[in-house]
């Protein structure tokens, strides 16, 4: 004979009870923002530019997040312009009004604010975030993003000692509004005037390594238009994850990474480098010539500038 039970009102009490633990036991946090978005006035290149800078950093802050948790970011304009900021490769849970883009997001007008609130959804991972509207990519504006897996959920590969955000992308010196005023017109893109490595030009980006640590190197192409191929001079890199997805693990020489795309590398430090120091490189593809960003990593005890090496053209590495 089949019994049938029925929940009585403290079974239902307990059971919402039980609910709520293993909701706080998913480790959804609820996280706050605070940015101020301006203008400010950079040379990357040499050449002074208008630049967007976020609470006066460009690139901006990191968005440090875990899967699960509710992000606010209240942004202040304080543009000409408006003003959006999209979320490249964010999955929002119960949420596409949150993205940042026109159509889907009123602009946050000059002199006022707008706090995005969104949850995460079940994804991991290195992404970053831009300027979506009326071009300004071209002025900055863009900055690294971080999911991280839940205490619960392993990563698949030894934590390492430390992390590094690698932002490399193309440069125009000329202002977005005549960028934008060509694309209007017709007119194609120029070839950018370099390769920037965390908003910096050739031989300014510089990156501490410890011998034999283990570093995880969050890398994006947040540029316009450049694929780029990236490299680190006599390290392999062994890619682990892209934009929310663990990988077979793979070493590499070097990476092509195209607009729009983040990849994370573990490179490990040479236990001995006899004093030197080694380029790391963003070099221009499938262009008529070559561009390159430079960066340089330095060991405690570096003493000296990296050397450059013919087996690739003339240019480092």
């Amino acid at each position: 004979m089949n019994h049938i039970r029925f929940l009585t009102l403290s079974s239902k009490l307990c059971l919402c009870i039980s609910l709520l633990v293993l909701l706080v036991d998913g480790g959804m946090s609820q996280l706050f923002y605070d940015w101020t978005v301006s203008f400010s006035h950079r040379a990357p290149l040499g050449v002074d530019k208008q630049v967007i800078v976020i609470n006066d950093m460009f690139p901006g802050p990191v968005l440090n997040a875990t899967t699960n948790d509710v992000v606010n970011i209240n942004i202040r304009n304080n543009l000409t312009d408006p003003f959006l900021m999209t979320w490249n490769g964010i999955q929002m849970r119960k949420n596409s009004w949150q993205d940042g883009v026109q159509k889907t997001s009123c602009p946050i007008l000059p002199d006022q604010n707008w706090t995005y609130s969104f949850q995460l959804k079940d994804q991991i991972g290195s992404f970053f975030y831009f300027p979506s509207l009326l071009l300004h990519k071209a002025a900055g504006g863009y900055g690294a993003i971080h999911v991280n897996n839940r205490p619960v959920i392993p990563i698949p590969f030894p934590q390492p000692y430390k992390y590094y955000d690698v932002l490399i992308g193309d440069w125009y010196n000329a202002n977005y509004m005549d960028l934008r005023a060509s694309l209007e017109n017709g007119i194609f893109l120029p070839h950018p005037d370099g390769i920037l490595i965390n908003g910096l030009g050739p031989n300014q980006a510089s990156f501490e390594f410890e011998s034999g640590a283990t570093y995880r190197l969050r890398i994006s192409n947040v540029g316009l238009k450049t694929s780029l191929n990236f490299r680190i001079q006599d390290h392999s890199m062994l890619l682990v994850e892209t934009e929310g997805s663990y990988l077979v693990q793979q070493y590499y020489d070097s990476l092509d990474i195209h607009v729009g795309q983040s990849y994370s590398v573990l490179v490990t430090a040479k236990n001995q480098t006899n004093g030197k120091s080694y380029y790391m490189v963003a070099s221009s593809r499938f262009t008529s010539f070559e561009q390159f960003g430079i960066g340089i990593i330095r060991y405690p005890d570096s003493v000296r500038d990296p050397s450059w090496s013919s087996s690739r053209r003339t240019l480092p590495i």
